[in-house]
């Protein structure tokens, strides 16, 4: 039996942390990075051993950046909902899918989509409070 049936199809298979950042960093650098991903391992004296060391300390932004390596560098089509709501190790890539030429990024639409995030959490945190304050949901 091959690792493909053992594992599933998964760009991330026997790929150490290691690996991930350092073809990520040598494809797009820190700052591009820091102003996708907002984790701070990559602005403040950023360094390959600091960050894999941060990352194998903190399970969500170790998946935010396998997240973006699956679908940024190697641009492979986003996942259904089951297999988005496992961690991006743990998915099952479709055999049809192959890895395609990483993403063009820039400053510009790093930007753009921090502002759309922002917005989306403040008009939830604002729906929220209305809630929060009328008890009967009203």
């Amino acid at each position: 039996m091959s690792n493909k049936e053992l594992f599933g199809n998964n760009p991330l298979q026997g790929v150490k942390l290691e690996q991930v950042v350092s073809e990520l960093v040598d494809q797009y650098g820190w700052e591009l990075l820091h102003a996708y991903l907002q984790i701070n391992c990559f602005k403040n004296n950023p360094s390959l051993e600091a960050t894999v060391k941060f990352l194998r300390k903190t399970q969500w932004a170790q998946e935010k950046v396998e997240n973006f390596y699956l679908y940024r560098l190697k641009n492979l089509p986003k996942p259904d909902d089951v297999q988005y709501q496992l961690p991006p190790r743990d998915r099952v890539i479709p055999e049809d899918h192959q890895p395609g030429t990483p993403c063009e990024l820039s400053f510009s639409d790093a930007k753009r989509i921090q502002e759309k995030k922002r917005n989306k959490d403040l008009a939830r945190d604002r729906k929220k409070r209305q809630s929060d304050s009328n008890p009967w949901g009203n």
